[in-house]
């Protein structure tokens, strides 16, 4: 598993974060063990970054990703999804090599 190529966030998800006005907080974007396929994403707004995140920002929205989680979100695109089923922040994940139908858990 590579992470030589940094996770991108997509226009609409930095809309969004300045839609719902997150500043001066963050979207923390995380990878853990469980779910029904192995890992699954935590997505949740953090008062700050901690030293050693990798911080991806513009227009002072921020999309934060800790030294841990990086492998699994090498390439990776963190988007926003407004569909029938609702709204919310996704990740499109090309080093999962399958994932549950609600897209918050995987395996690699």
């Amino acid at each position: 598993m590579s992470f030589a190529i940094p996770p991108r966030v997509t226009e609409r998800a930095f809309a969004r974060l300045a839609e719902i006005g997150a500043a001066p907080r963050a979207l923390r974007v995380a990878v853990e063990g469980g779910g029904c396929s192995g890992f699954q994403y935590d997505i949740r707004l953090e008062e700050e970054a901690d030293a050693d995140d990798l911080v991806l920002e513009k227009d002072g929205q921020r999309v934060l990703i800790d030294p841990v989680s990086l492998p699994f979100l090498a390439d990776a695109e963190i988007d926003f999804a407004d569909e029938l089923i609702g709204a919310r922040f996704v990740v499109k994940n090309p080093n999962a090599t399958a994932s549950c139908g609600c897209g918050t858990s995987f395996s690699i």
